[in-house]
């Protein structure tokens, strides 16, 4: 198998949003949907304003086995909880200088240069990156580079 990388692939499309609260968790706190999601220790999550009408696959994990690659200021983290119609929720544990307003990468290329494969995504949902690509609402913006 060969990856993006061993081709020199570029990503060729970035879906990228901003972080729009920013809370603590206490330790056996729950948060999303049916509250899949337990913290195991006292956390710090951060809400990102993107969601399955949105077009961001509505069955990415978030649960305590697994939680689905996003880069917050860059940085890898992943996803808390179940996606919602407009929010999810990200740990904040790998980034404790993160603000509301910074950069919350779903796929693609960060700010910072980072860069978060489609695929990975695409793999944790149970799915593959062109279905993803294709998902994008019209109420999200398209911004040519």
């Amino acid at each position: 198998m060969h990856s993006a990388d061993d081709w020199r692939l570029a990503p060729a499309m970035t879906l990228r949003t901003r972080l729009i609260a920013i809370q603590e968790l206490a330790a056996g706190a729950s948060v999303g949907y049916g509250g899949r999601y337990r913290a195991q220790a006292r956390m710090r999550i951060g809400v990102a304003a993107c969601g399955y009408a949105d077009g961001y696959p509505r069955l990415a994990p978030g649960d305590n086995e697994r939680g689905t690659p996003v880069l917050v200021d860059g940085v890898r983290t992943r996803t808390v909880g179940r996606v919602s119609m407009d929010m999810i929720t990200v740990d904040l544990g790998p980034v404790p200088t993160a603000t509301i307003g910074s950069e919350v990468v779903l796929w693609g290329r960060a700010s910072t240069g980072a860069v978060l494969p489609i695929d990975d995504v695409a793999a944790a949902a149970g799915t593959v990156g062109y279905e993803l690509m294709c998902a994008r609402a019209p109420r999200v913006p398209v911004v040519v580079a």
